[in-house]
């Protein structure tokens, strides 16, 4: 695992959007095409803003993937991410595809067809070639809120959302209160997450200062979900001063300072 740490959020989003710009533009010279999987929620606001500026990426070659969404939510709800997506990446760039995970039909029939398409697009190769994830204030990686499921081989997985995790969302902005939070998300499950080809983990600001430390220093554990990021290949984390205010000097001494 690599780690990178920025000044701040916007210098975090732009050092992410262009290795995920180059990454993109090397994949599809030697392919002739690229998937990209796609996260949302605050820490993704500058990442998302910066890479839409990468005009060199051939964005007619690259198709989409959608992290995850809440059941129950309309795609034109203010917190829907399908909204979220479409305001900030999918309208501004013209992308070959984009797979919308909608929230607000049967949510076991889009987990499963999704999940579907997203193998029949890997061809031999793995179905993500770029992840863009984040790591919630409980640990999650995607929705999978501790303990969350190590084991399971299902690409996309129906949730329930934990106390936690439905409090960050209010502290965020996208709801007024934990009640109008939904209960139930569609998510990406851990283990195909793993299987992408190379991942970039933004995570900004002091709230995820103690999940940062304990994804990094503390035990590989499924109540730590995004623990299990060190154990892929081809990881790179990359925080700001915030959110890496919590690390050891050890590993502070070992990273990559922007």
């Amino acid at each position: 695992m690599q780690i990178v740490v920025a000044r701040n959020r916007a210098e975090l989003g732009s050092w992410v959007a262009g290795q995920a710009a180059a990454e993109l533009c090397k994949i599809i010279a030697e392919h002739g095409d690229a998937s990209l999987l796609v996260a949302t929620g605050s820490s993704q606001f500058e990442v998302l803003d910066a890479l839409c500026r990468h005009d060199e990426v051939p964005w007619d070659q690259v198709t989409g993937f959608h992290l995850d969404e809440y059941v129950g939510l309309s795609p034109d709800h203010p917190a829907s991410f399908c909204r979220y997506l479409r305001e900030r990446f999918v309208d501004r760039v013209t992308l070959k595809r984009f797979h919308f995970l909608r929230g607000d039909g049967d949510s076991t029939m889009t987990a499963s067809e999704t999940g579907e398409r997203l193998h029949s697009h890997g061809q031999g190769r793995p179905p993500i070639d770029v992840a863009l994830v984040g790591i919630g204030e409980n640990g999650h990686l995607a929705f999978n809120d501790p303990p969350a499921d190590f084991e399971t081989k299902e690409p996309y997985l129906v949730v329930r959302l934990d106390a936690a995790c439905r409090r960050q969302q209010v502290g965020e902005g996208w709801f007024s209160d934990i009640a109008a939070v939904p209960e139930f998300a569609i998510s990406m499950s851990i283990h195909q997450i793993m299987q992408s080809a190379r991942i970039f983990c933004s995570v900004p600001d002091e709230r995820k200062a103690e999940a940062v430390q304990r994804s990094v220093e503390g035990p590989v554990t499924p109540l730590v979900p995004a623990s299990i990021l060190r154990t892929h290949g081809a990881l790179t984390l990359v925080v700001d001063l915030a959110a890496a205010s919590m690390l050891s000097r050890v590993i502070i001494d070992q990273a990559i300072e922007l």
